[in-house]
């Protein structure tokens, strides 16, 4: 899961990466409004924590912005401003919750966990897919309720792909999600084909009743 933190205060910025990459989230970070423009009309991110009062501009206009270019982001905003006002605009603008600084970062990663869920899965923690279960909370794959091994890649792309049914996932697009914006720099796609390739195995020799199909040239689809 990638998140983007549009924020300017260095060690509150610092403090969010390192906890949430510690939980194995994929991190992209913005310190002011123009870049943070920049990220979010460039990249899909599954979460965006987005302060109000930024250099260059207010996070109330990048909430604009992605709502008038139809961009969905799932947001937090994350401010210093206990404004009853600026959280009434920001969730009419498509922010989906509002946290007020400070708080604790096991918090914040709730707050996260709980806007992806409502989104992705109905507010549900686990996702069944035919004799597939994919908890999404606890990182636990399991066929016929019995615990698939996978590792912290292999569950991202298939968390990806499971929310993402019947829908053509190209490798650009895959390899963006589960290893970030920096994928622009590589040379080649090797250990995106790789990984796939472990993880289609391992469903196969546990008979999982979903297959991840080739799209030859273009990337691959998931299917029931």
């Amino acid at each position: 899961m990638k998140i983007l933190i549009i924020e300017d205060e260095f060690e509150i910025l610092k403090s969010i990466e390192s906890f949430l990459l510690s939980e194995g989230f994929i991190i992209e970070k913005a310190t002011d409004y123009n870049s943070g423009i920049e990220k979010i009309h460039l990249y899909e991110y599954d979460c965006i924590l987005l302060d109000i009062s930024l250099p260059g501009g207010s996070g109330l206009k990048i909430l604009e912005e992605m709502k008038k270019s139809g961009i969905v982001g799932n947001t937090i905003i994350i401010s210093a401003k206990n404004s009853l006002e600026d959280k009434i605009t920001g969730l009419d603008l498509g922010a989906d919750d509002y946290l007020t600084k400070p708080f604790h970062l096991a918090e914040l990663l709730a707050r996260i966990k709980a806007v992806l869920r409502r989104k992705q899965l109905g507010g549900k923690e686990i996702l069944k897919l035919k004799n597939l279960d994919i908890d999404f909370n606890g990182h636990i794959v399991s066929v016929n309720n019995k615990e698939l091994k996978l590792n912290r890649k292999e569950f991202d792309i298939l968390s990806f792909f499971a929310t993402n049914i019947n829908r053509l996932i190209t490798k650009e697009v895959l390899a963006e999600h589960v290893w970030g914006d920096n994928i622009d720099s590589a040379d080649n796609f090797d250990f995106v084909y790789a990984q796939v390739k472990n993880l289609r195995k391992k469903l196969k020799d546990n008979k999982a009743g979903i297959t991840i199909e080739n799209v030859y040239g273009v990337g691959y689809k998931m299917t029931l």
